[in-house]
């Protein structure tokens, strides 16, 4: 027992130490001065019986900290002000969807520029195919993450009280790869469950999804896929942006004809080069309010973070199976993000009116 208790006497210690230092850090964490405030939130799912948390970037004045949001060895973060004040006004809401294995924190890049163009964004973290929290089954259980985004929405509308910068009438949806299907399945596209059951029989849509599946053992034909074709269109949802769109030859023509809100539909590179799997053209030309745009010198993978120098080899050496460090070469990724996230911004505003 004595020995026990120098034990437990020493944990705390440390711990008090770490706490103390952390409390240190913080009351010397420079103050912030910018336009975008950071702060977070969850809400309940009842897809997963579960909460979703989310980020929230809001319209913010100089105030709060300042702190990197999504930093880590791989890819840069972008600062934030944690406790900003906020601007004074009702803003726009749009909810942004990430890709599958991908996380809120990757994408302060356009949340940032959003935030400073007068938006508030919120990001959800998807369960199950968010980064630390991922697994193939899940992925394929592709009706969870519009669910997810309808379960933030009831959240924010519900209780007003505690979001009086949003303007709820005012709500847009962001989203990229499986975040674009998602994006699409609230809009009001429905999958064909037999096409997704298929989707990896004849050809991996030059992606790496289907060598994924297969290394972990999962049979689309084994699935019961049949909830991917239920109507997850959320009316509350008013304009949208895709980007790269996963699974998009999945969705029946019928159910993005009826689509009846504007929609901005992106692909990342040479129009001959866009993967398969996510080659939207064709979906976009059967909605009635889509616009259609082609972002040069891309590849799929240049939405996500900008990399650091030993990104690339730390994928490597862990196995990544795909490029997230690559772009097509021919001009920087902080130059596709400008493009990227001047299109975007300029889309939503003029959808507000702005």
């Amino acid at each position: 027992m004595p020995k026990l208790k120098t034990a437990l006497k020493a944990t705390a210690a440390v711990v008090a130490l770490g706490l103390a230092g952390w409390a240190t850090f913080e009351v010397f964490r420079p103050a912030y001065v910018g336009n975008a405030g950071i702060s977070s939130g969850s809400a309940y799912a009842p897809v997963r019986d579960t909460e979703v948390d989310f980020d929230i970037w809001y319209p913010a004045t100089d105030g709060g900290k300042r702190i990197t949001v999504g930093g880590n060895g791989v890819f840069h973060g972008t600062p934030a002000g944690r406790k900003a004040p906020h601007q004074s006004g009702r803003f726009p809401l749009v909810i942004m969807s990430h890709g599958a294995g991908g996380n809120a924190g990757q994408f302060g890049w356009i949340a940032s520029k959003l935030a400073a163009a007068g938006f508030v964004v919120v990001l959800p973290n998807h369960p199950g195919t968010t980064t630390g929290n991922a697994s193939a089954e899940a992925a394929v259980r592709v009706w969870e993450r519009p669910a997810d985004v309808s379960a933030v929405l009831d959240e924010i509308t519900q209780n007003a009280q505690d979001y009086p910068y949003i303007n709820p009438e005012q709500i847009s949806v962001l989203g990229f790869s499986a975040g674009g299907y998602t994006a699409m399945a609230v809009s009001g596209a429905r999958v064909d469950p037999a096409a997704l059951q298929g989707f990896c029989d004849e050809t991996d849509h030059g992606m790496s999804d289907c060598a994924f599946l297969a290394h972990f053992g999962v049979d689309l034909h084994q699935m019961d896929l049949s909830p991917a074709a239920q109507d997850l269109h959320d009316p509350r949802i008013k304009s949208a942006v895709v980007v790269d769109p996963g699974i998009v030859s999945t969705m029946t023509p019928a159910s993005l004809a009826a689509i009846d809100i504007p929609m901005l539909v992106i692909n990342l590179g040479d129009e001959k080069l866009v993967p398969a799997g996510v080659y939207a053209r064709a979906a976009a030309e059967l909605i009635p309010s889509a616009e259609y745009t082609i972002v040069p010198d891309a590849i799929h993978f240049s939405f996500l973070a900008q990399c650091k120098p030993k990104g690339a080899k730390i994928l490597q050496d862990e196995g990544e199976l795909d490029p997230l460090c690559d772009d097509a070469g021919g001009r920087t990724r902080a130059d596709i993000h400008d493009e990227l996230s001047q299109t975007i911004v300029a889309y939503l505003l003029s959808q507000q009116g702005g």
